[in-house]
């Protein structure tokens, strides 16, 4: 069986913080995982020499042809929004996406996949520096400005730089499953999972009180996830008043305290369905959602799938 082979592209004025994020994810051996990890290669667009952000020059196989069997092509950043990719570039795009091949981009690099047509009529994201320009410059994309990454199957698109790293695992969570998915994130010394979106990131002022106050709150609340949790029952813990509380969720983490509260537990109910043989009432309780229909009906919004599906899919299967 072949294994599941990366390519990251190369280009003159290389993103080189994105570049890297995708050569840890996808380059290293990692045999503690006993899973049979990625093939990677690099793919220079062009000619070199391929100039590095930073001073450095990369030495990169100029062999487009491999695009054409490429199972995943990573785009890591580009090197202008406002510089059109090489046509015979665009064109490999094209054909990658014609035949089957998933396509990821990296800040920047979604001006590469727009402008190879195959984002029309699906969701986006990028940089908040560039999301009006996307949005803008290619009307038939629906761009998501506040999200860290979006998953439209074949296509997947991410905001910008460490965005990056939240969506290859991503990825990695996609091909094996949430426990192999956390065990990268633990050697990338990275959360498995960041929740709400770029809002978390534009400059707004917070006191630093309230900033501890709230990431303390969190990690109660992590440890904690079956117990019955309120706005109010929340605001109490953290001493502020639930509309604060709202505030600082909405600031912090671009959604409300109990909506980021159900994502922690469909995390929880994930890592549970792939470790644990218990029966779907037992991980509803655990992961503190009561009751088997407030599971399904949560796991299948946040995760687009059943809670059946998905164990039958990941358990055991790393």
């Amino acid at each position: 069986m072949e294994k599941h082979l990366v390519v990251a592209l190369a280009y003159d004025r290389l993103c080189t913080f994105e570049f890297g994020c995708v050569v840890e994810l996808f380059a290293l051996d990692r045999p503690e995982l006993g899973v049979p990890w990625y093939d990677f290669e690099v793919v220079a667009v062009e000619p070199g020499p391929i100039r590095a952000a930073g001073g450095i020059t990369v030495q990169a196989p100029y062999a487009p042809a491999l695009l054409a069997r490429a199972d995943t092509i990573v785009i890591p950043g580009w090197r202008d929004a406002d510089e059109a990719p090489p046509p015979a570039l665009v064109d490999a795009i094209r054909a990658a996406h014609a035949r089957g091949a998933r396509l990821c981009s990296i800040c920047s690099g979604v001006f590469v996949l727009a402008a190879a047509g195959v984002l029309d009529g699906k969701k986006a994201t990028t940089h908040w520096r560039y999301t009006d320009r996307l949005a803008k410059r290619h009307p038939k994309i629906i761009v998501q400005p506040d999200d860290l990454y979006v998953d439209e199957g074949q296509v997947i698109t991410s905001a910008g730089s460490a965005a990056g790293i939240d969506m290859l695992l991503h990825v990695v969570r996609r091909d094996y499953g949430a426990r192999i998915g956390n065990l990268v994130a633990q050697r990338l010394v990275v959360a498995p999972h960041r929740e709400g979106g770029q809002a978390q990131f534009l400059p707004r002022p917070m006191a630093h009180d309230e900033q501890g106050r709230l990431s303390r709150l969190m990690e109660w609340l992590r440890s904690n996830p079956s117990l019955p949790h309120t706005v109010n029952s929340m605001a109490q813990r953290a001493a502020m008043s639930p509309r604060t509380l709202q505030r600082q969720f909405q600031e912090a983490t671009g959604m409300g305290a109990m909506e980021w509260l159900i994502h922690e537990r469909v995390a929880l109910a994930k890592d549970l369905l792939e470790t644990a043989d218990i029966p779907l009432v037992q991980v509803a309780e655990r992961a503190g959602f009561g009751s088997e229909e407030s599971l399904r009906h949560h796991f299948r919004r946040l995760a687009a799938t059943s809670p059946g599906a998905y164990r039958r899919q990941f358990a055991g299967a790393v």
